[in-house]
């Protein structure tokens, strides 16, 4: 049984046979997404983990995209009636969109089992713990199984529109140069089954020797890795033509 979004409203604190509950099937698996205090945040979806596997998109509040002005979003790429409907409800509908995009990518939206999203930032929830990640959305009951806690919550990121799903790497740059400088540090990841845009690493004062890690969520599922690409940029004019290189790069995959 897979609760999307189920609503907050009339049942948020109520007794487990009134709202939807793990007791209610063998398998229970929940997509929270607009899971903000009704008031004043105007939350439709409930708060609280109440599944075997409770999936906390972007937090679980706030879903990537449901920030445009109105007009952008009334006037949708999927017409008058969707956009308007998402300019009303745009976080609590995005539980159905991602688990109908689920269907088509078996292997995405890997949530990885985290205290809070605060903490999902930090290394204490990467990778994927040894029996691996569940899947959120219509293929979540491969991992029922493998539940050991009462209550699982499971963190991820998505895309701003369609296709939803992104594929989480640790990437950690250690630089090469003659002198510090300030700027930016982009990478791009090759792969067997696809690459990437370019995504930054890090941003403000560089220096050669120092180690720059950061988490990144791409758009595609690239397989082994086959090269990387490193860019820099100081974001000024130089007359010195500071030059950066990268003594090496490191790319762990969270899911394994």
């Amino acid at each position: 049984l897979s609760g999307l979004d189920p609503a907050q409203p009339y049942f948020q604190g109520t007794s487990i046979e009134v709202r939807l509950d793990k007791s209610d099937a063998e398998f229970v698996d929940v997509i929270h997404t607009d899971s903000a205090p009704t008031i004043p945040n105007l939350g439709f979806g409930i708060t609280p983990a109440i599944g075997h596997l409770d999936f906390y998109p972007n937090g679980g509040k706030q879903m990537p995209g449901c920030g445009k002005n109105p007009v952008s979003q009334i006037v949708d790429l999927d017409g008058i009636w969707e956009g308007t409907r998402d300019f009303v409800a745009c976080n609590h509908l995005r539980s159905y969109k991602y688990y109908s995009d689920s269907i088509i990518y078996p292997d995405g939206f890997l949530g990885y089992p985290c205290a809070s999203y605060e903490a999902f930032g930090t290394e204490s929830c990467f990778p994927c713990p040894q029996e691996g990640c569940p899947n959120m959305g219509h293929y979540a009951d491969k991992f029922k199984n493998k539940i050991q806690k009462t209550f699982v919550k499971l963190y991820l990121n998505t895309g701003e529109a369609k296709d939803f799903p992104l594929w989480r790497y640790k990437v950690t740059v250690t630089l090469s140069g003659k002198s510090k400088v300030k700027g930016y540090v982009n990478v791009a990841l090759y792969g067997s089954g696809g690459n990437t845009k370019q995504h930054q690493i890090v941003s403000g004062t560089l220096k050669p020797a120092n180690a720059y890690t950061n988490f990144i969520d791409v758009e595609a599922n690239i397989g082994t890795v086959t090269k990387v690409k490193f860019l820099w940029n100081n974001n000024r004019i130089n007359p010195t033509f500071p030059k950066l290189g990268a003594a090496t790069i490191t790319v762990q995959s969270g899911a394994n």
